[in-house]
């Protein structure tokens, strides 16, 4: 079966829809490899952030994740927020898109987030080994970059304005789900009671 797109085929918006909701294992029936190659940091960034906009559009936390395979480009895991959506204290975009990928070695991956990883995600990424984070938001949120950069990750900071609009307008809408997804349902009794 010839994969829809190829070295030939547009990276439009409805392409890498279809990469972002698509199941991981599947993406050989939708793209070939040569497509992949031509897919940039942007690219991936934004498949990320439309994984967020799915998460949102579930009721969730808008945070996407997708890993590559540094050398081929192909996309290994990917996946998307679910603390509401599956009553899921810590699945976040990052450890959702960890757990899509499976048992690999991360030390020759790039995982691509919509917002700067919390303190369990940082944690986890350096833990796992991955060679680089690139991150689409610092605006919302910022503060473990310095800790993945002592820990031996490149990260790279690769903004998405879409992204950044969208989680800002979360926070705005959803304020005590925010504080739940970042510090628990503590945090938001003890907001509550103040």
């Amino acid at each position: 079966m010839t994969p829809l797109l190829t070295k030939d085929s547009q990276k439009h918006e409805a392409a890498l829809r279809a990469i972002a909701h698509m199941p991981t294992r599947s993406l050989p029936v939708l793209m070939d490899s040569n497509f992949t190659q031509q897919l940039s940091d942007a690219d991936f960034m934004r498949i990320a952030v439309l994984l967020a906009e799915k998460s949102y559009l579930e009721g969730g936390c808008p945070i996407g994740a997708v890993i590559i395979d540094n050398e081929t480009r192909q996309i290994v895991g990917k996946g998307h927020n679910t603390l509401v959506q599956e009553d899921h204290p810590y699945n976040h975009g990052e450890t959702s898109a960890i757990r899509d990928a499976g048992r690999i070695d991360f030390s020759k991956t790039t995982l691509f987030t919509s917002l700067s990883p919390c303190d369990v995600c940082a944690t986890l990424l350096y833990m796992r080994g991955f060679a680089r984070v690139v991150i689409g938001d610092v605006t919302n949120a910022s503060g473990n970059e310095g800790m993945l950069l002592a820990k031996g990750l490149q990260v790279s900071i690769l903004e998405d304005q879409t992204g950044i609009a969208l989680y800002a307008r979360f926070r705005k809408e959803k304020p005590a789900q925010d504080l739940e997804d970042w510090k628990g349902l503590c945090a938001v009794h003890q907001d509550t009671a103040s």
